[in-house]
């Protein structure tokens, strides 16, 4: 139902206040409960939706679009909203897809309602018997993202897999395509329980930390005497140099991010190019939304390891848009165990 009119509701929202140089950090934004919105799409917004925002994602990266911006990214705008994934109920549409009552995910705003005016990178969302927090991790962006860079660039066959990344939830959408194709997948992280976890949990054949491996060209040989053949890049800087000098002839790269460059105002020098040239590497880099045409397609295979019990997923929530600005801070630092969500609301 659309219309004029509506009741006027408080709204309350985490504001961006200025450019981030260096880690962020929770002063870099802002709670503010004074603003209002109708809970009705004004007239003449064709094609927009009002959404209440139930669940929020915190990802790596969102730090790029603290920065300001340049001619490949657009940062987030200072005094307005911080905007990321999330998963929200639809209140209010002029759009002919959405209707009233509707559950979707897409970019929304940390805020408890949001006006989408331009609602075509939101998904419907037709599966509830998975919790709907799940559409911000491994059913989301996330989760596609992995399946895009394993099955669309890697072409994983049985052979030896390395994804680099601290514990966050593409993994676990990676992790029933080792099941199925044999794969032997090794995963780093900062600290010692993560690699409990991963070990002991989620079956990984082997984790380390690296914050104890003065040497990561030894410790990857050391898990990979006869080098790696696919690489899942999300990190860069030190760990793309060593890799590079483990990789196997014709592996395969993809690059979906470098997250420990981020924070730098300078990024670290790759020292190993040459390897591409030796080892025949192809390095692919890519970005989820060219592969947002093949959602349904990733469903049919995630869902059903999801509902069988074959996929260990963990998030690490926190409830309330006054603990949203910790929970992104804390990515930076490997304070979250799992997918980090925040809860605006349950319904």
């Amino acid at each position: 139902m659309a219309g004029g009119g509506g009741d006027l509701v408080s709204n309350k929202q985490v504001i961006f206040r200025d450019y981030v140089t260096g880690f962020p950090k929770e002063s870099d934004m802002q709670l503010t409960s004074g603003g209002t919105i109708k809970l009705k799409v004004p007239e003449g917004s064709n094609n927009a939706i009002l959404v209440k925002n139930l669940y929020l994602s915190c990802d790596p990266y969102m730090r790029i679009l603290m920065k300001k911006g340049d001619d490949l990214i657009t940062s987030y705008t200072p005094g307005s909203p911080v905007t990321g994934l999330g998963v929200g109920r639809v209140l209010d549409s002029r759009h002919p897809y959405f209707k009233e009552g509707d559950l979707v995910w897409g970019t929304t705003g940390w805020e408890e309602y949001s006006l989408i005016t331009a609602p075509q990178g939101f998904f419907k969302i037709q599966n509830t018997d998975v919790p709907l927090s799940y559409y911000t991790g491994i059913l989301g962006m996330p989760g596609l993202t992995a399946y895009a860079g394993f099955y669309e660039i890697c072409a994983p066959k049985r052979r030896i897999c390395f994804h680099f990344s601290s514990i966050r939830c593409s993994w676990s959408a990676c992790w029933p395509i080792r099941k199925v194709v044999g794969l032997l997948c090794c995963w780093k992280c900062r600290k010692s329980r993560k690699v409990d976890l991963l070990k002991n949990k989620f079956g990984f054949d082997e984790a380390f930390n690296y914050k104890e491996e003065p040497d990561l060209n030894a410790a990857l040989k050391r898990y990979f005497p006869d080098g790696i053949d696919i690489y899942f890049e999300n990190v860069g800087g030190k760990m793309l140099d060593a890799v590079l000098l483990n990789m196997r002839v014709h592996g395969r790269i993809a690059a979906c991010g470098m997250v420990s460059q981020y924070n730098l105002e300078k990024p670290e020098d790759v020292c190993n190019l040459m390897s591409i040239v030796y080892k025949r590497v192809s390095i692919k880099g890519f970005v989820v939304f060219d592969y947002y045409h093949l959602y349904s397609k990733f469903l049919e295979v995630v869902l059903p390891y999801i509902r069988e019990g074959k996929i260990t997923y963990v998030e690490d929530i926190v409830e309330g848009l006054e603990n949203a600005s910790a929970a992104l801070v804390g990515l930076f630092s490997g304070q979250n165990v799992g997918k980090q969500v925040v809860v605006v609301a349950r319904d």
